[in-house]
């Protein structure tokens, strides 16, 4: 069974960061390119930033370029968003996702993420 699992995510004030993490199981992760994904409050899915199977390629949404860091542990089978100098509208629920060529395969169930003095 395919399960990713998110951590990491809180309250944290304008300007701070928080490291999300995604733990991944069922699946080979190395053979997957992977996804964090998030959702505002009452808006749709936004992609966030994407890795390749062995990190060498990353991409991110314009508004995250300079502010957050996508990595993996393929040892670990564990995917990471670090979100530095947070905004509030950085605010939505974050979802990691393994994906091929024809979209995204497997959601974990999302972490929240509030920022807000």
């Amino acid at each position: 069974e395919v399960q990713l699992v998110e951590s990491g995510g809180g309250l944290a004030q304008p300007g701070g960061s928080l490291r999300l993490s995604c733990a991944a199981s069922g699946f080979t992760f190395d053979d997957y390119t992977m996804n964090w994904v998030r959702q505002a409050p009452g808006k749709g899915l936004e992609w966030v930033a994407t890795i390749s199977t062995y990190g060498s390629t990353t991409d991110y949404a314009e508004s995250m370029w300079g502010r957050f860091t996508i990595s993996r542990d393929n040892a670990k089978n564990t995917l990471y968003l670090q979100m530095n100098n947070l905004k509030s509208e950085d605010t939505a629920v974050y979802y990691c996702a393994n994906s091929a060529a024809w979209g995204f395969l497997n959601w974990g169930q999302g972490t929240q993420v509030i920022v807000s003095s």
